[in-house]
């Protein structure tokens, strides 16, 4: 399923890097609301993990889709 292009599109360009922005505003909020340590973490840990996953999932895509193109 984590093989086809349409699905690592989806992740890549749509889920992952909307869950990196709402994990950012969740910090931010936290961090506003005085709770600075737990914020902190949550923005850099988080946010970065799905920010990567969202790379991480278009280069899986782009060589999805040049296997595809090279099979045909």
């Amino acid at each position: 399923m984590l093989k086809k292009p349409e699905t690592l599109f989806v992740l890549g360009y749509m889920l992952l890097p909307l869950l990196a922005l709402l994990s950012a505003i969740v910090g931010l909020t936290m961090i506003l609301g005085g709770n600075k340590i737990a914020g902190a973490i949550v923005l850099v840990v988080v946010t970065q993990a799905f920010a990567f996953g969202a790379v991480y999932a278009l280069r899986l895509r782009k060589a999805a889709v040049l296997e595809q193109h090279d099979a045909e």
